[in-house]
């Protein structure tokens, strides 16, 4: 019933009342088990919800004199919004996402339309929920147990504040030794130099580890097997803040033991997890292409194939393009000198049928660089990270200025 606020009973255990608006979603439900259930998915996706068991004052469409007496007798009773005060949003109009239980859809009725309201019930033979729905605007109708994991990764994307998905970018040698490890460390680095958030991400378990190439490898936090069973969502915040860290860049990388692979379904949420935080993500890949590798290939923007200017390198990378191309949308070349008699980048593009990213420098003092512990692209002089500053202003531009 518009008009009507009933003052809230004390603050559920799990959710808060009153103050500033929650981050969290709102959930607007008298229903005790679907309220724990609620909480339940709340937690899971990180989020702290604010929980009130009717219409938030405030919320009105129309707020005539009987509403504003209600809202001030809530207020006075302890169980008001403060939301409702003048000059702020009330709880109802702010929140990031509103669950309405099916029991409260009738008390919502008279609220301002908005987007991002679903419609939460458990009779899977009601056919009435979609009118109920309808009548106060909601944007899904969900019912539970079946849409348990679709609620938690919506009210975990608006705990996060999901934005433009991050610039992902995969890096793979067309052979063995052809320094693509080298160009991703220099690539993340030189983004996390400029300011933007950056993560890299090494996906070969027999390369060695990049967190030893960064000089990171005794450093605190997380790596790949501890991540084995992830399955569904992975939140980015927590994945973010649990990776060892180096000027201001975060790393996933393999640890010293026998855990060489991780389950798809686990690589797949990890990598999506990095992605919605924004930013740059940078992914060192294998040559071998499984199942894990397959699901990073389908989220990259773009990979590099960085191949030495020798004929056999050459056809080895050949082989390497066929089977990438098979799932990346857009693979280009990064040629590395020296050249052999009668190649050049513009040759070997030509011969391996693909676009040609530019010609990777050789820089003179990266094996001394490597054994002081100072990470590839670290002097922002050198060639090295000019290269990868320009890579990185041309794929900016490419996709619209995606980080």
């Amino acid at each position: 019933m518009a008009g009507n606020i009933t003052p809230d009973p004390p603050p559920v255990a799990g959710g808060r009342r009153g103050g500033p608006p929650a981050s969290g979603p709102l959930i607007v439900t008298e229903d005790a088990g679907l309220l724990d259930d609620l909480l339940r998915l709340c937690a899971a996706a990180g989020a702290t919800p604010e929980v009130h068991h009717s219409l938030p004052a405030g919320s009105a469409a129309s707020a005539g004199p009987g509403v504003a007496a209600g809202a001030r007798e809530g207020t006075a009773a302890g169980g008001g919004d403060e939301g409702s005060a003048p000059g702020r949003r009330g709880a109802w109009d702010a929140a990031p996402l509103v669950i309405v239980g099916d029991d409260a859809a009738r008390r919502v009725r008279g609220a301002v339309r908005r987007r991002g309201v679903v419609l939460v019930g458990r009779d899977q033979d009601d056919s009435g929920v979609w009118q109920r729905a309808v009548e106060i605007g909601a944007d899904h109708v969900l019912l539970l147990p079946d849409g348990e994991q679709w609620l938690v990764d919506r009210i975990a994307d608006v705990a996060e504040g999901v934005g433009r998905p991050a610039l992902t970018v995969g890096v793979i040698g067309g052979r063995g030794g052809a320094g693509a490890s080298t160009l991703a460390c220099a690539l993340a680095v030189t983004s996390a130099r400029e300011g933007t958030r950056s993560l890299l991400v090494d996906a070969d378990p027999l390369g060695g580890g990049l967190d030893v190439l960064l000089g990171v490898e005794t450093a605190d936090g997380l790596r790949w097997p501890a991540f084995a069973a992830s399955r569904g969502r992975v939140g980015g915040g927590a994945l973010e803040e649990s990776l060892p860290e180096l000027h201001s860049l975060r790393v996933l990388s393999w640890d010293r033991g026998d855990c060489v692979s991780v389950p798809p379904q686990a690589v797949r949420a990890v990598l999506a997890a990095a992605r919605r935080r924004g930013g740059t993500v940078v992914v060192d890949l294998p040559r071998r292409i499984d199942d894990g590798v397959a699901e990073i290939l389908a989220q990259l923007d773009v990979a590099l194939l960085v191949v030495p200017a020798e004929l056999r390198a050459v056809a080895a990378a050949g082989r390497v393009a066929t089977a990438v191309g098979m799932v990346l949308r857009d693979l280009r070349v990064a040629v590395r000198g020296p050249y052999a008699s009668g190649l050049d980048d513009r040759e070997v593009a030509r011969l391996l049928g693909l676009p040609l990213a530019g010609e990777v420098p050789v820089e003179s003092g990266l094996l001394r660089a490597a054994e002081s512990r100072r990470p590839p692209g670290t002097a922002a002089r050198g060639p090295l990270a000019r290269f990868c500053r320009e890579f990185w202003d041309r794929a900016l531009v490419e996709t619209g200025g995606a980080a």
